[in-house]
């Protein structure tokens, strides 16, 4: 089983995704600090949106198989810059989130803003009514 570690903006769905994925009870939690639930670290969304803890994410990293970059469909913002991914030294995974609720468009933009910070290989996932999130899961059990 690899572990993840879960890096996006704040509301982005890291959270939910988490929820998800361990068959929980989907309610809205503000993630405070960084949290471990067996094989999936949750870190605040404060992390991404403030360059000053780029080093806190790098240094929580170093304790995972593979980092996980959600990107909310929905949310427009330059999040991740570009070559983002090369900071970890670890598979990096891309996930636009909330696609349940996104146009086509917004989809494909989310989807570009994850291939330009360095993700490989990206999933389309609604969090919130399970939506490919499977496929995320399979991956995780590897």
């Amino acid at each position: 089983m690899q572990r993840a570690m879960f890096v996006g903006a704040i509301a982005c769905g890291k959270t939910t995704l988490l929820q998800r994925l361990k068959d929980q009870t989907i309610h809205y939690d503000k993630t405070q600090s960084v949290e471990f639930y067996q094989n999936i670290v949750d870190t605040p969304g404060e992390y991404i949106e403030h360059r000053r803890m780029y080093t806190n994410l790098a240094t929580t990293a170093m304790d995972v198989d593979m980092v996980v970059m959600i990107q909310s469909a929905t949310d427009r913002r330059l999040i991740f810059p570009e070559a983002f991914s090369t900071m970890f030294g670890r598979p990096v995974v891309g996930v636009v989130s909330k696609i349940d609720v996104a146009s086509s468009d917004e989809i494909s933009w989310a989807t570009q803003q994850l291939k330009r910070a360095g993700a490989k290989q990206i999933l389309l996932v609604s969090a919130l009514t399970g939506e490919h999130t499977e496929d995320l899961r399979v991956l995780l059990d590897k």
